[in-house]
């Protein structure tokens, strides 16, 4: 691993190119990557990401997501890390990014900097719905594709793929086309204005650093409506009501937000079955089942 990371070192560009390593130490990552500190020569510390080189398309939608986010952060607000090193090399691939140092310190921060990437995005946004290219969310397949409706994009581009994936443990897709067709009409009802959503945004993918600021890594963005962010962040829990208040105090979401929690939470909870399977099995099609009841009349 030394070699990988050293090479990618010596491969890089700007301030760390060609650093010298003197301390590699595995820390707790995800399950699609290995992940490292790194302290060099000179006492700088790294986070650095490896995977084989089939996952690069991964490391490198992950990088492309970040740089995204970052053009739209409030920098005193949240940290989004910098790549600094995206590798391909001969035994697998590198990602580089900055070590932050991470503690505990109150979610207003959180709340009202995720406000504003989503503020500033929007103000910004291209027009349509969607993402330019074929991407992630976790290790399942995340959909490109653009649509100026936002209903069509949800549906077309992230339930229906999942639902396709679930039909090799159970799903019949045909049980479910009537509520899709309901779903699509009740979106293009609300009419959202694409804004830039980090797109897998749980607890285990946002933390305070010890100077006070936000950090939130590991995206999976797209152009989406604002409130798919806010949905996923009651799925698993982990945010606190300070985060919900200062969120709400830049940015008030609209009092029928609370009406499509479960529709977008249903696109997580269907990815997580494709991949983990389990209870997530039951959980998706007891919430198809309740949201036929509601939407379908």
């Amino acid at each position: 691993m030394h070699e990988l990371l050293q090479e990618a070192l010596m491969k890089a560009e700007g301030p760390i190119s060609g650093a010298l390593i003197q301390k590699i130490e595995s820390v707790s990552g995800g399950c699609i990557h290995n992940a490292w500190r790194l302290t060099l020569k000179d006492g700088k510390q790294l986070f650095a990401k490896t995977a084989s080189l089939d996952d690069f398309p991964k490391l490198s939608f992950e990088a492309d997501g970040l740089n995204s986010l970052k053009r739209f952060t409030t920098e005193d607000m949240i940290e989004i890390p910098q790549p600094l090193v995206l590798k391909k090399l001969n035994t697998g691939c590198v990602l580089l990014l900055p070590w932050l140092d991470l503690g505990r310190g109150h979610q207003s921060i959180l709340g009202k900097g995720l406000a504003l990437i989503h503020q500033s995005s929007t103000a910004h946004n291209p027009g349509h719905f969607g993402w330019s290219i074929d991407g992630f969310i976790g290790s399942g397949p995340q959909i490109g594709g653009w649509s100026k409706y936002w209903g069509e994009c949800f549906v077309n581009f992230r339930l229906l793929p999942q639902l396709r994936i679930g039909a090799k443990w159970g799903i019949n897709l045909a049980n479910w086309k009537e509520l899709l067709t309901h779903l699509i009409i009740s979106l293009e009802k609300h009419k959202p204005q694409p804004s830039l959503v980090h797109g897998d945004l749980w607890s285990g993918n946002v933390a305070i650093q010890k100077n006070g600021k936000g950090v939130i890594f590991d995206p999976a963005v797209w152009w989406a409506d604002r409130e798919v962010d806010i949905a996923m962040t009651r799925l698993f829990g982990g945010f606190s009501n300070e985060f919900y208040e200062a969120y709400e105090s830049i940015w008030p979401l609209p009092d029928s937000a609370k009406n499509r929690i479960d529709i977008y939470n249903l696109y997580h909870l269907l990815n997580h079955a494709n991949i983990f399977g389990g209870a997530y099995k039951s959980q998706c099609i007891l919430q198809l089942e309740n949201m036929k009841k509601t939407i379908v009349q």
